[in-house]
């Protein structure tokens, strides 16, 4: 019997050319969509991480898995520090608050419409 050939696949990576963009499905450095292209949304999970490594035993929450322009990023992070009431940064698409405040951002994500999981220790 002859295999079908799956007709929902979709390109998403080229060996000639690297990343594929979803929309006009040519390589990423040539691109005719712009600002127009979707944020990489992963699997559209927020998660909340609790890191100490490389900060001298002091723990942050980093929130990775945002599917946000870098200027809603920077707001994000801005109104989700205030809410802790702590600093923070952002760094490579993630959002970095001092201190374990994954149980507060958690409910404030979820708040947003976010679905959020508690990942690591």
């Amino acid at each position: 019997m002859p295999k079908q050939k799956n007709t929902d696949s979709r390109r998403v990576y080229s060996t000639d050319g690297g990343r594929l963009c979803p929309q006009c499905l040519r390589t990423v450095s040539n691109c005719v969509c712009g600002k127009d292209r979707p944020a990489v949304n992963g699997d559209g999970i927020v998660r909340l991480h609790r890191e100490t490594k490389g900060r001298g035993g002091k723990a942050v929450t980093l929130v990775k898995g945002l599917p946000l322009a870098d200027n809603e990023l920077k707001s994000l992070a801005s109104q989700l520090k205030r809410k802790c009431g702590v600093g923070g940064a952002i760094k490579d698409k993630a959002i970095e608050i001092q201190g374990d405040q994954r149980e507060l951002l958690k409910h404030e994500l979820e708040k947003r419409g976010y679905t959020v999981k508690i990942a690591g220790g």
